[in-house]
């Protein structure tokens, strides 16, 4: 049984690999893919809701002279599963996520709003901190005492449970 499988080709010794005709392929080449839908879209022509985890066989494309920090970008095009509408949507490497192009709408995810509610305060207080010593100060001195608040009440907890 083990002679009919073959590991090695057989090449005859006036064989030239430079010979060999090479195929051109066109920079925008669109290849076939198998992929899952990142999140939960809903089709703007007929309002069919798509979820995340829907497999699709897609088409992914280099999106040509868009790039982040080096990171290339695709876009992937799928159709709708109801009414066969081309859905675009395209990766965002800035954010670690998928942006909607064309043909959905994306569902709204009240976490992500609860994430750049954060981000924004995080980032107006580096802003306010980053001219002003004493805020930056006043911000350091009220983050410690709201650490050592945290850290008491634990502290009471613990001995509430213990005379328990």
């Amino acid at each position: 049984m083990g002679e009919r499988t073959v590991l090695n080709k057989y090449y005859p010794p006036d064989f030239d690999p430079s010979k060999l005709p090479r195929r051109r392929q066109p920079k925008n080449q669109q290849i076939k893919v198998r992929m899952m839908l990142p999140m939960s879209i809903r089709c703007n022509t007929c309002g069919n809701y798509i979820y995340k985890g829907t497999k699709f066989n897609s088409r992914k494309e280099d999106v040509i002279g868009e790039t982040y920090l080096v990171i290339q970008i695709f876009r992937f095009y799928f159709k709708c599963t109801k009414c066969s509408a081309e859905i675009t949507i395209k990766t965002d490497p800035q954010n670690s996520d998928y942006a909607v192009e064309s043909g959905a709408t994306r569902n709204f995810e009240p976490w992500r709003a609860d994430d750049e509610v954060l981000e924004n305060a995080k980032r107006k207080r580096e802003d306010e901190e980053m001219g002003d010593a004493m805020k930056s100060l006043e911000n350091r001195t009220l983050e410690s005492k709201r650490e050592m608040d945290i850290l008491a009440a634990l502290d009471e907890m613990k001995s509430m449970k213990v005379k328990h």
